[in-house]
């Protein structure tokens, strides 16, 4: 008998955490179809170790901020196009488009408007709930279902008239790089005054993100030196940064030790004291570890004048998942590097203050459990699209 045809899936992932999130699905399809999966569009490393030839490298659509996506607005357009009419003509089973929405969905509006019969599920949710609400309904007609990563989203898609969606969990509820992070954070350990303490330092995995705080957080390294405290600083970070990383910590008073490899990075997630972040997925990354935080961020000019279009009441994850404030924030002209160093210092040491965010995490993994892995989750959806477009081929 012969072997049923490989799954052909169209894939468009440019941020690292989105290249992480289709690769999970790749594998939960083989592993429930018993059938291998070709891969055609563009993704990072994790896609590409799982057989996608790229059509250019991902981190080209890993933008964030209204004024770099006006500054390459003219390559992102070519790339829009290049990549809807290389699915199209790929004809896939389905075509999976993560996170980028200002780049991602466009390429599913056309490829929806070039081929109506391919099925189009977008991963993880356009953050619709705190800004831009019309883009809910906006998206109807060309994205057939949303696989949700926060659990208040489904509600807020059906509440907006959007395409319907399905909470999948996230997948750091299954990691295992977590699980191990946060059975190492439960261990006792000693946050005497005259202890050495491990700071984490993650100043994004963008280069804008970079840019704008890598100096700021140098600067908190050094208030907290001048202190009197001693510490261990571990950094985590990602290939297409890591030499603008490692430029700019060379200036800084006290060098951290750079890490690109993954499993590196989980055991230092689960040696910290404490954390230093660019707000962002990490944020959720450490709350599930159990890494106690301060998070910063500063918007890029364009951004700045545009602010007062956001609604949301919080920009950090594990605050908008518990419904409280969990995680304390500072932005823009607050990011404040004598300021973030007293902020860390409160939870250097046994405090209440330390003790609210430790709670505050265990209401997070509550409300984010799912009984099985997200990509698991998330596949079904991508199969059940596959099966519905054949029975109507038929």
């Amino acid at each position: 008998m012969a072997a049923e045809k490989p799954l052909k899936i169209a894939i468009v992932a440019g941020e690292e955490s989105g290249d992480l999130l289709g690769a999970d699905i790749v594998q939960a399809l083989k592993r429930m179809t018993g059938r291998e999966v070709q891969l055609v569009g563009t993704g990072g490393r994790h896609l590409q170790a799982l057989g996608l030839a790229p059509l250019f490298d991902g981190a080209e659509i890993a933008l964030m901020g209204l004024s770099a996506i006006l500054r390459d607005l003219p390559r992102l357009m070519r790339r829009i196009s290049q990549t809807a009419s290389a699915v199209a003509a790929e004809k896939p089973d389905c075509l999976i488009t993560i996170d980028s929405p200002d780049f991602s969905l466009r390429v599913a509006k056309k490829v929806r408007a070039t081929d109506t019969s391919i099925p189009i599920v977008h991963y993880v949710c356009p953050s619709v709930w705190a800004w831009r609400p019309g883009r809910a309904a906006a998206m109807k007609p060309y994205v057939d279902h949303i696989l949700c990563i926060l659990p208040f989203e489904v509600k807020e898609l059906s509440r907006l008239g959007g395409p319907p969606g399905t909470y999948v969990g996230h997948r750091l509820t299954h990691d295992p790089g977590v699980l191990g992070a946060a059975r190492a954070q439960a261990q006792p350990r000693d946050l005497s005054a005259d202890h050495v303490k491990t700071l984490l330092v993650l100043p994004g995995s963008r280069r804008g993100e970079v840019s704008r705080l890598i100096g700021p957080f140098g600067e908190t390294v050094s208030a907290l030196r001048a202190r009197g405290h001693r510490l261990r600083l571990l950094l985590p970070t990602v290939p297409h940064v890591a030499e603008l990383v490692k430029t700019s910590v060379a200036r800084w008073d006290q060098e951290p030790e750079v890490i690109l490899d993954p499993e590196r990075k989980w055991q230092a997630f689960g040696k910290a004291d404490a954390a230093l972040i660019a707000s962002g997925t990490v944020s959720l990354e450490l709350a599930m570890s159990g890494v106690p935080m301060i998070s910063c961020y500063k918007f890029d000019p364009i951004m700045l004048m545009a602010q007062s279009l956001i609604t949301v009441w919080s920009a950090a994850l594990p605050n908008l998942i518990a419904d409280r404030p969990v995680v304390p924030e500072s932005y823009n002209q607050y990011v404040r590097p004598h300021y973030l160093a007293r902020q860390l210092e409160a939870l250097f040491s046994d405090t209440a203050y330390r003790a609210w965010q430790k709670d505050g995490f265990g209401e997070v993994a509550r409300r984010m459990a799912t009984d099985r892995p997200s990509g698991d989750i998330a596949a079904e959806v991508v199969l059940r699209h596959i099966g519905r477009a054949n029975r109507l081929s038929e």
